[in-house]
């Protein structure tokens, strides 16, 4: 481990300053990876119904954020945002205010220099502290107030990261204590490490297998708290406390399907959990399943499947009792998709003219879908009855395929495109 030589009282210090109080159930940071609660839904309410036909109300645009795939994490009157530098050889955390002035920049660790190199951690603020995880599996933590490094450990190398072909892809999931990684392979597969300083505290046993690019889900259950997490090839359970994995479940993807081992390492969307239920579905045919957790969270139950829903990675969003989300055709297409909560059931599979496959998040009753090939953000209701985008605008700016996920906060719809980055006022 690799750290930097800063004294303890220093590090808490100005990991307990501007605390941020934790108001659900589980605990984990409520800024971190898709919103409060992780899973794409954010509280905002009054938002408008609709949107003028240029768009709604464009409170800045800077072009100044690097290449990313990340989303912006707004925590008070600032937003934190990762990328590349300018030499697109290093990865960024900047820092803007609410009006997209730039606060500060500052490096912290090395990108992913395979296949799609740009940045994908978004950053998780706790009591603040910003924690970031590289495309290279160097887990970070900077002082929110300032980006200064308080600690870095190269998790890649120190615990035996075993990846897929587009290296690691993780948002820092932090409760508690805590800061969970994981690098998956041979000597372990999820670790925890103390927030302050960065010392190990556990780690589980190892799967021997490769990284999904999965943020992981902390999760309450008859009184108790797991760690929802995904590998390559395997849904996981780990007990938060002690490190001890509690479960596997292994019957998806190629093994149930009997389809081609060569997408065994798509796995990039985060579970959905609500009452002892957890939900999850990939690309490229591997299709989606629900899950039930035992009483004890020793164990789970497949209760039903579909082939309906199998989103990329642009996640779904669960509203009521229906997940919407995109689903995979191929790598260019994708239908909009609508399915039961409790039974599986299709409600709606329906093509988004003109448009493809995207990200999705809720707030207010709506759906935020952003296409992922021109870069159009949609509003719909969210109801099972039909998938009717009411409004929509393209973003012009930036380069590649539109992968990051919108974000709302406080009334404002954040957008990113590659080193492009949006603000609208949607309220």
């Amino acid at each position: 481990m690799r750290k930097l030589l800063i004294p303890l009282a220093l590090v808490i210090s100005a990991c307990t300053t501007a605390q941020t109080p934790q108001d659900f159930t589980a605990g984990a940071s409520k800024n971190g990876w898709r919103g409060p609660l992780n899973n794409g839904s954010y509280p905002d309410t009054g938002l408008l119904n609709e949107w003028p036909a240029e768009g709604p109300q464009k409170i800045f645009e800077v072009e100044d954020a690097g290449k990313g795939y990340s989303s912006p994490q707004v925590v008070g009157d600032r937003i934190y945002l990762t990328g590349l530098n300018d030499q697109e050889d290093k990865e960024i955390l900047s820092c803007y205010k609410l009006d997209g002035t730039k606060v500060y920049t500052v490096e912290y660790g090395n990108h992913w220099s395979g296949s799609y190199p740009e940045t994908r951690t978004t950053a998780t603020y706790s009591d603040g502290c910003l924690y970031v995880v590289s495309g290279m599996g160097e887990i970070v933590c900077m002082n929110a107030e300032d980006g200064k490094i308080l600690w870095s450990v190269d998790g890649g190398s120190k615990f035996g990261r075993k990846t897929g072909m587009w290296g690691t892809s993780e948002c820092p999931l932090v409760f508690d204590d805590k800061v969970i990684y994981t690098p998956c392979g041979d000597q372990t597969t999820m670790v925890a490490l103390n927030k302050f300083t960065g010392d190990e505290v556990w780690k589980t046993r190892a799967l021997g297998d490769k990284s999904g690019y999965v943020t992981p889900i902390l999760i309450e259950y008859k009184g108790k708290r797991q760690i929802i997490g995904s590998t390559a090839l395997n849904v996981f359970g780990v007990d938060p406390e002690t490190g001890e994995m509690q479960w596997t479940f292994d019957d998806w993807g190629p093994k149930h399907y009997g389809n081609s081992s060569r997408w065994d390492n798509i796995a990039p969307n985060s579970p959905l959990y609500r009452d002892g239920k957890i939900f999850l579905c990939h690309g490229y045919d591997i299709n989606g399943f629900q899950l039930q957790l035992a009483d004890d969270l020793k164990s789970v139950t497949c209760t039903w499947r579909t082939e309906t829903l199998d989103t990329h990675h642009g996640g779904y969003v669960l509203v009521g009792d229906y997940i919407y989300g995109s689903n995979w055709v191929n790598n260019n297409q994708g239908n909009w998709c609508c399915i039961d909560w409790n039974t599986g059931a299709t409600k709606y599979e329906t093509a988004w003219q003109g448009k493809g496959k995207g990200s999705i998040i809720t707030a207010d009753g709506k759906l935020y879908c952003y296409d992922e090939r021109r870069g159009t953000i949609g509003l719909a209701k969210a109801t099972p009855d039909a998938f009717n985008v009411v409004s929509e605008f393209r973003i012009v700016n930036g380069s590649g395929p539109y992968w990051a996920h919108p974000t709302i906060a406080d009334g404002i719809l954040y957008v990113r495109h590659a080193n492009a980055f949006y603000a609208y006022k949607i309220k």
